[in-house]
């Protein structure tokens, strides 16, 4: 099957790799030259091998199509977004031309990116998005990357839910654990929307004294950076209950992606995850993704679902302000809000969900 990842940073080069390793032909596209291009040069001058080491061992993944053309997503089956959520918009407006019938949109993750496919996209496509990226892990050097953590479940939404067993045919082909979910819950429960903002709006005093040499999951979640953390998330559960969606905390949807063991407690599961020996430092400045990213992609669009069902949430509001304070800009300005994704398409996506009407 024809894969087609778009984004060579840690996330795009993992799940490539990966693929390759399974017998996939993988096209691999850069669509940058912001990060990552040492590695990419290196992958462009060796065939687009990649050393993956996991466990103490080492393979060879060979990745067979490594490229820079957008245009080279035509007549893959599959097409994984692996590249900050900020950047969909843009791409899809770049790709729409290429896009075909039938084709499946895989976001990784997406904040709903499934209503910018309605807004910009005329083929029949399929749109498909995860909570999480499959495989936690870094680019160590260029040509080289390392494993730190699978999902032992992915959740999965699918839109429209009436090509769910069509879209399970394509995505099972990828070798990953998935198991379906609605595409607001795929979407709402994104992790980096809770964990990130607080951990890295709570560091920066570190960050910046440390020069980054400093990892936020090991050190910052203390009891009282935890309790703002469940704070936000319960204003995230009152969006899904006005929403119609069952209710799920942040720790047990880390639960449910990280263990199989049901005995679990999900609040020590995100404490295992992030006490991983091998984790690697970051933020590494209030410039960090953690913040440009999920604060205006993942807090914003929170804040605006919020607003939009009634629903009030302070300390969204509070984060997002303090953010922009700190960067000393709008975070909201090129936020991600209903009236960008457009309304209709966020009600279309709400009516659409399994078991919904």
């Amino acid at each position: 099957m024809r894969t087609a990842v778009i984004g060579a940073g840690n996330t795009g080069t993992a799940l490539a790799a990966d693929m390759a390793l399974r017998g996939l032909d993988v096209t691999l596209i850069k669509t940058s030259r912001a990060i990552h291009e040492a590695h990419f040069t290196a992958l462009c001058g060796n065939g687009g091998a990649v050393t993956v080491a996991e466990n103490g061992t080492e393979r060879r993944a060979v990745i067979s199509h490594v490229t820079r053309e957008i245009e080279d997503v035509r007549g893959c089956e599959v097409v994984l977004f692996c590249t900050r959520t900020d950047c969909h918009e843009a791409l899809l407006r770049r790709m729409a031309p290429c896009l075909t019938d039938g084709q499946l949109l895989l976001f990784v993750p997406g904040y709903l990116s499934t209503a910018y496919v309605l807004k910009h996209v005329e083929a029949d496509v399929i749109c498909a998005e995860a909570q999480s990226s499959f495989i936690d892990g870094r680019i160590t050097r260029p040509g080289a990357f390392r494993v730190g953590f699978r999902n032992v479940r992915n959740p999965i939404g699918v839109f429209p839910a009436s090509r769910a067993a069509e879209a399970a045919g394509k995505l099972d082909r990828l070798g990953f654990p998935f198991t379906c979910c609605g595409t607001l819950e795929a979407a709402l429960h994104n992790p980096n929307m809770i964990v990130h903002p607080v951990g890295a709006l709570m560091s920066l005093p570190r960050v910046e004294k440390t020069g980054g040499d400093y990892c936020m999951y090991r050190e910052v979640f203390t009891p009282s950076v935890w309790r703002m953390l469940e704070a936000l998330d319960r204003e995230k559960t009152a969006v899904f209950s006005a929403l119609g969606l069952p209710p799920l905390s942040y720790a047990d949807a880390c639960k449910f992606r990280n263990t199989l063991d049901g005995s679990a407690e999900g609040k020590a599961v995100f404490f295992d995850y992030a006490a991983m020996p091998d984790r690697a430092n970051g933020p590494l400045s209030a410039e960090d993704r953690y913040i440009t990213e999920d604060v205006p992609q993942g807090l914003v669009l929170l804040e605006s679902l919020g607003e939009y069902l009634g629903v009030a949430t302070p300390v969204c509001t509070a984060l997002i302000e303090l953010a922009s304070a700190a960067l000393g800009r709008d975070l909201r300005e090129n936020g991600r809000t209903l009236e960008r994704l457009g309304e209709d398409n966020i009600e279309k996506i709400r009516r659409d969900r399994p078991g919904g009407s």
